[in-house]
């Protein structure tokens, strides 16, 4: 919408002015209110407004949002009613963004008649990935012919305060990078809570971006509206036009508290100079200036505020959640529930683990368009460190398969945004050790996204991670992580142990509408370790998947009258220890093959261990406060009466990491030694 004449920028500051009420309204009568809505914690867009209406209000239903926790006068502009704003508020059941289950302008909308918004966290920086990572999968989806006439672009609105993120510096790298289609409007009130901007920062944010080479910035007052229009408009012309990135800094005052929580009293001492900034003044002084009549804006203020109050009083009395509601939205359902295909095709040879994982992603990609496959060292040149991409980026393209700078965070995070666009993204992160700084994405975006958006957005992905000890690997390259990753919810973990297992995992991964990690193990890609040579197996067909939940029997062992059994729960590397370990026994070791952390395969677990009334966890981790304890918890509460034995966990020795020295590495690890002696004073207990 251009601002042609006269009649049109009225009726453009009408409307605006109408929004600004609305949302000055909203935020007074929460204070007016507050001992009703201060039950929960809320942010208020006051200062903000004029900046934010006018990008909402020249975003098209074609085009993603991610707006943040102040952001509810952009809400506004988009479409959104105040009553349906205060149902989030008041966490009500009809909550259109999360039926109730996260805070105030915390929004998820999928809808066709609005602007399209991936869930996110408080957005306190983090959002910068995954909306970035909506722009690169615009970009590929547009390439691919996946997104044929339209031009939509991404909005990143980000609080200047949260810039100074390294998350935000990443996203910005790969923006310039990759030329995307994304506007970041920055929102700058000089405070970050109660530090002020002197404190926490070297440079405002136009300063900062323009380190970052094609990133176009524009710095503006963010309390004219007009100015903003314009702004806004040109930066989304540039973007849609030219698909590259640009930022706008807009500078407003912060006229409400942080948050309700957080009162602005406590510690602002400049609070009547950011009042004399007020947004809401200098759009009523625009108004007379355009021949508007005092009568006409009270006439205005007087029937919003009378909409709000009414709006509230519904809201107040609207149904709360119910407690099944709790249960909802845990995971999307999968469409994969029961083994298919042919698992040992016939006049096949066996593949290594490597190539299985290999062969699984080719076929993924050859069928689906959708699919990609990025993460570091990946691309032509490598193909991996494992070499388990060797070959495709050559047959899929460069497009399809490539690298990323050191940037796990963007790795991990940015495939909320290219599954919201409707891709399905593989990513590498090269060593289990590394992962760590994904892990504020995985456990913050990627897991909680379809709970907190109750059920609209979940994120379809695939993250690998190479795994575990392997030949003097030392403290960066050894380490094992799947307790930290077993504590967070909403994702799904693999962790099979030979290459049939993983490529119908894999599959059955990509089909799978929720966020899975595979754990791969490195010791087991190519079986060259002592004992693993089982790992490598017949390859399944194309159509084989494996489903998620479904342990494996490696070994049964018969009940026996005369002499003790015992089960092994184990997983990974953890298979080949229990093998070797179990050759010294006479039929008395039964070993189950986890092959999925979660879900877990609980009933295959129990009636096993309630068949024999021994059992040994068995896992490459250090044992403390692990994964494999909470396995044995779970056997002691549910097999208790079942049991001959104390349920024993073997697993490394609890050192902080893993040392290089192979004669170290070999005494902090299990092995089926250990094991053989663990097994024995189980079996005579």
């Amino acid at each position: 919408m251009e601002i042609q004449n006269n009649q049109t920028n009225i009726d453009l500051l009408k409307k605006a002015f109408r929004l600004l009420v609305t949302a000055k309204s909203l935020a007074e009568l929460y204070e007016d209110e507050k001992a009703t809505t201060g039950k929960y914690v809320h942010a208020t867009s006051r200062g903000h407004e004029a900046i934010q209406i006018a990008t909402g209000l020249q975003l098209t239903p074609q085009d993603y949002l991610s707006a943040y926790y102040r952001d509810d006068a952009m809400l506004l502009a988009i479409g959104i009613t105040p009553y349906e704003l205060m149902l989030q508020l008041l966490a009500k059941r009809d909550d259109i963004f999360s039926g109730g289950r996260t805070y105030y302008s915390h929004p998820s909308l999928n809808h066709p008649n609005y602007p399209k918004i991936p869930h996110q966290s408080s957005a306190t920086g983090m959002q910068a990935i995954p909306t970035t990572g909506v722009a690169m999968g615009i970009q590929y989806a547009q390439k691919m012919g996946i997104i044929k006439d339209e031009k939509p672009i991404a909005v990143c609105s980000l609080g200047d305060a949260c810039c100074t993120e390294g998350e935000v510096s990443e996203a910005l790298q790969m923006a310039v990078l990759k030329s995307l289609p994304i506007l970041y409007l920055v929102q700058d009130n000089e405070w970050d809570i109660s530090a002020s901007a002197d404190e926490i920062r070297a440079q405002d944010m136009a300063h900062f971006a323009k380190g970052f080479k094609g990133l176009e910035v524009f710095s503006i007052d963010g309390t004219n509206f007009l100015e903003s229009y314009e702004t806004i408009e040109k930066a989304i012309s540039i973007i849609r036009k030219e698909n590259r990135p640009v930022l706008v800094h807009a500078k407003v005052p912060l006229l409400n508290h942080h948050t309700s929580g957080v009162r602005k009293e406590w510690y602002r001492d400049d609070l009547v100079e950011a009042q004399a900034r007020d947004p809401y003044d200098r759009l009523k002084e625009e108004l007379y200036q355009n021949d508007f009549s005092a009568d006409e804006v009270e006439n205005i203020e007087s029937e919003i505020r009378e909409l709000v109050y009414s709006d509230y009083q519904k809201a107040k009395v609207a149904e709360d959640p119910r407690s099944e509601d709790l249960y909802d939205h845990v995971f999307a359902p999968t469409p994969i529930t029961e083994e298919k295909g042919n698992r040992e095709p016939i006049g096949k040879h066996k593949t290594v683990m490597v190539d299985s994982a290999l062969f699984a992603i080719r076929e993924i990609m050859d069928k689906h368009p959708e699919s990609l496959l990025y993460g570091q060292d990946v691309g032509i040149r490598l193909g991996g460190v494992f070499r388990e991409a060797a070959t495709l980026a050559s047959q899929f393209g460069q497009h399809r398969v490539f690298n990323t700078p050191i940037q796990e965070a963007f790795i991990i995070g940015s495939t909320v945004g290219m599954s919201v666009v409707g891709l399905k993204p593989i990513v590498e992160v090269q060593f289990a050790d590394y992962i760590w700084p994904g892990l504020n994405q995985l456990f913050t975006e990627v897991a909680r996204s379809n709970y907190l958006s109750n059920g609209k957005w979940p994120i379809s992905m695939i993250l690998r991670v190479p795994i575990g000890a392997y030949g003097s690997g030392g403290p960066y390259h050894s380490s094992s992580v799947e307790s930290v990753l077993t504590s967070i919810k909403g994702i799904k973990i693999a962790y099979p142990s030979t290459g049939a297992d993983l490529k119908g995992l894999m599959k059955a991964a990509y089909y799978d509408p929720n966020p899975v990690v595979m754990l791969e193990h490195k010791g087991l890609y190519w079986s060259k370790m002592k004992g693993t040579e089982d790992a490598a197996t017949i390859e399944p067909d194309e159509d084989y998947v494996l489903p998620f939940g479904k342990a494996r029997i490696v070994q049964d062992a018969p009940i026996s009258s005369n002499k003790n059994t015992i089960t092994i729960v184990t997983y990974g590397m953890g298979v080949y220890w229990a093998k070797e370990a179990a050759k010294n026994f006479d039929n008395q070791v039964e070993i189950i093959d986890l092959r999925t952390l979660v879900p877990l395969d609980e009933n295959a677990i129990f009636e096993s261990v309630k068949k024999h009334g021994r059992c040994i966890v068995l896992t490459e981790e250090q044992v403390s406060n692990s994964f494999a304890q909470a396995i044995g918890g779970l056997i002691s509460e549910n097999c208790f009466e079942y049991l001959d034995a104390p349920v024993r966990i073997l697993g490394a020795k609890d050192m902080p990491a893993i040392p290089l020295n192979s004669n170290l590495e070999q005494e902090m690890l299990p092995n089926a030694k250990k094991l053989h002696e663990l097994i024995n004073s189980l079996l005579s207990y």
